[in-house]
């Protein structure tokens, strides 16, 4: 099986939320195709849910990793996607500060790049983090347990969030995912990951089986 989840994860996005408006024919940005859906805060688009999810995730993978340890084909995932989650928040931060994308709630021109140091809109920074979490997953059990496919859910999640949210462009969604799926798959390809070296005796035996 081909792994290719930056396609999966981009023709779920754009069925969830192209399909959701008939805007497009206001469409801009370097694609085409952002525009700004109608803002939605509520139920599960709340920013209370997604950071839930945002948080709960970086938790789950640290932890994880720290219960499973290195030395076992579980723990290793976890240590790696704890990897692609640093990468990845902190290229994405960097890509927001120096690019300073306008969002669209704060104005509606999806074209509107270098302005205030408070556009903060490219790329997605929830986006990134969730995708990049969940790619050594998925790259590492997609042939073993199907299943696991289904951790594709959370970016498509949060994206479709973010852009109800007006937090973020079409665009802003897209390279989040494009830079998580990038990062997850440069952690999981590694031998071993940088962050057990970090921790003592290379942290070969989880608290899992310390206790």
């Amino acid at each position: 099986m081909t792994f290719t989840p930056s396609r999966t994860l981009a023709r779920g996005l754009l069925a969830l939320a192209l399909g959701s408006t008939g805007g497009l024919a206001l469409a801009g940005g370097p694609l085409g195709l952002d525009h700004r859906l109608n803002r939605d805060d509520s139920g599960i688009w709340s920013p209370g849910k997604q950071n839930t999810l945002k948080y709960g995730s970086a938790l789950v993978v640290l932890g994880g990793a720290l219960w499973e340890g290195s030395d076992t084909r579980l723990g290793r995932t976890f240590f790696k996607a704890t990897d692609a989650m640093v990468m990845a928040d902190a290229v994405a931060l960097l890509g927001k500060s120096t690019l300073r994308r306008q969002r669209p709630r704060d104005g509606n021109d999806p074209n509107a790049w270098g302005g205030s140091p408070g556009g903060h809109s490219f790329p997605s920074g929830e986006v990134t983090h969730i995708t990049a979490i969940v790619t050594p997953f998925i790259a590492e059990y997609h042939d073993d347990h199907p299943a696991v496919w289904a951790l594709a859910a959370l970016p498509l999640y949060s994206g479709v969030a973010r852009l109800k949210n007006q937090a973020h462009w079409q665009t802003d969604v897209l390279a989040g995912m494009a830079l998580g799926v990038a990062t997850g798959l440069y952690a999981q390809g590694r031998d071993e990951a940088w962050s057990v070296k970090l921790l003592p005796h290379g942290f070969s035996v989880g608290l899992s089986r310390r206790f």
